[in-house]
């Protein structure tokens, strides 16, 4: 009995880890293209996380109106309830608000009823500061597990994660090395994840995103490449996913 107890816990363990694998682009790229981001062939979905930032979210702002783009942003509800008018100029200047969770912590080491909570507290937040509804949700470090997906699909919420980002939390990072990560892997129907906060990164580091961000829509605009929200991207409606 002990050695089928312990062979059903290893196969919970593996099932409920399963999806994490999902973190590896070339992996979600073949087995969950939808869930990796890949969307209209001429449009790029524009997506930053773990804000919102009081210093450095306004400044993006202030970028994506001089370059009349929109985007996505993926909140914390932890950092939106600290900063409410925040949340509200992202909605009110055309943007998309989007669930990251209440705080930042690995969803692997939680439990169901845990992810299920932060999940719904953080929609709660965002309707309750903005009055809209999320569609998306994206686990932090972009680890989904199999309980996380239940309680997106519980919630009616699509998970997406990217297809290309910038390490652009790291101390090494600046707008230059942002810019070359991005473009190496930058395809037309891609999702590009950015950080417009440093609340889970190196202080200040948002500022190598910050100084990236109007060269590649510069480059996405010379390739014919409309940049936009995951509204406009071509993936699945929510809970679809």
């Amino acid at each position: 009995m002990k050695r089928v107890l312990a062979a059903g816990a290893v196969v919970a363990t593996a099932m409920h880890a399963a999806p994490s694998a999902l973190f590896v682009p070339a992996v979600r790229g073949v087995l969950a293209p939808r869930l990796a981001g890949h969307g209209n062939p001429g449009h790029v979905a524009l997506t930053f996380d773990d804000g919102p930032h009081p210093v450095a979210t306004p400044r993006f702002l202030a970028v994506l109106a001089a370059h009349r783009v929109r985007a996505t942003f993926f909140v914390l509800g932890r950092e939106l309830v600290r900063a409410p008018w925040l949340g509200r100029a992202i909605v009110e200047q055309g943007h998309e608000i989007a669930v990251h969770g209440w705080d930042h912590r690995c969803l692997l080491w939680r439990s169901p009823s845990a992810v299920f909570d932060g999940f719904a507290r953080t929609m709660d937040a965002i309707h309750d500061i903005t009055g809209v509804r999320p569609r998306w949700v994206r686990a932090p470090y972009g680890v989904f597990t199999a309980a996380s997906l239940l309680a997106a699909r519980r919630l009616d919420l699509a998970p997406v994660l990217w297809t290309c980002w910038g390490f652009d939390w790291t101390r090494r990072a600046t707008p230059a090395t942002v810019t070359a990560t991005v473009r190496r892997d930058l395809r037309g129907g891609g999702t590009i994840l950015l950080h417009d906060s440093d609340v889970e990164a190196t202080p200040g580091s948002w500022r190598s995103a910050l100084g990236a961000l109007p060269i590649l829509l510069a480059h996405c605009h010379e390739r014919g490449l409309t940049v936009g929200r995951l509204a406009e991207h071509g993936l699945l409606p929510a809970g679809r996913a």
